[in-house]
């Protein structure tokens, strides 16, 4: 059996007994540490699991799924994720060769990102899409995640953005070498979030007059969802820009335009001097 179970979010009992008993009882478990990260260290996660784990870092989940499958059909083996198992496409990869393989499979879920954000105060079903934005570099400047912002501020809905991580990314001269060398890893902040988007919003304003989004607009901060240090806060977008909420990782959410009473309610206790009522518009 193979089985994809997840970590939740914030440190090592926030796994289900379920999924606790699954990693005890199986010949060999990943740790996936490549589409997100736990607030714990490997060594803490083995002595609590009693056992070792096998690190599947970025190469590995992208192109060798099959040597994580490989022998499922026969004992269990098990890839543990930070969050839900599904809460990152990659991991649906998994299911549709364990598939193709006649490989038998279970999802143990658990809390993720996409849920625990309620923890702010704004309504779940008030949420539109939900974005990635990605870190730019001095020749690639997405911002197509903008439009999708803007469409759910049209339709007065929320907007939840996750924010890039690099973890074990090759440097660009090392793709050009048969030894590949890796860059730091890095973790977007709400502030660096938040001054990309500021970027763009000072070019939609020069070429369409962009009323949607601007340096006054609403926005919250959220670091280490789930955990013991977890933080808040709620600036304008401006602000936001100089805002440190310290270590990963971070979220950033643009509010509807209109919010319930309640979901005000609850973001004044961490909007510090600002006046939230006189946002709700």
């Amino acid at each position: 059996m193979f089985y994809l179970i997840g970590l939740g979010l914030g440190d090592l009992k926030d796994i289900t007994v379920k999924g606790l008993e699954i990693v005890k009882q199986c010949s060999r478990v990943y740790l996936e540490m490549y589409t997100s990260i736990l607030g714990v260290s490997l060594e803490d996660m083995q002595e609590f699991y009693g056992r070792p784990l096998l690190l599947a870092d970025r190469d590995l989940v992208e192109q060798g799924a099959d040597e994580i499958l490989a022998g499922a059909g026969e004992s269990d083996v098990a890839l543990l994720v930070v969050g839900d198992p599904f809460g990152a496409t990659t991991h649906t990869d998994f299911i549709l060769r364990a598939k193709e393989k006649n490989i038998p499979y279970k999802v143990i879920h658990n809390a993720s990102i996409m849920n625990a954000v309620g923890c702010c105060g704004l309504q779940l079903y008030k949420f539109g899409e939900t974005v990635s934005i990605p870190y730019w570099d001095e020749t690639w400047k997405p911002d197509s995640f903008y439009d999708k912002i803007k469409l759910n501020r049209l339709h007065n809905m929320h907007t939840l953005c996750l924010l890039d991580i690099k973890v074990k990314e090759p440097t660009p001269e090392s793709l050009m070498r048969k030894r590949k060398e890796y860059m730091p890893p890095r973790f977007m902040t709400v502030a660096e979030a938040a001054q990309q988007l500021l970027s763009i919003v000072e070019k939609k304003d020069s070429l369409e007059k962009n009323t949607v989004l601007n340096e006054q607009s609403l926005c919250v901060g959220l670091a280490r969802v789930g955990q013991e240090s977890q933080q808040i806060a709620v600036s304008t977008l401006l602000e936001m820009r100089s805002t440190d909420l310290g270590g990963p990782l971070h979220s950033l959410i643009i509010p509807a335009k209109e919010m319930h009473p309640l979901e005000v309610e609850f973001l004044q206790q961490y909007a510090r001097s600002l006046k939230l009522d006189d946002y709700n518009h």
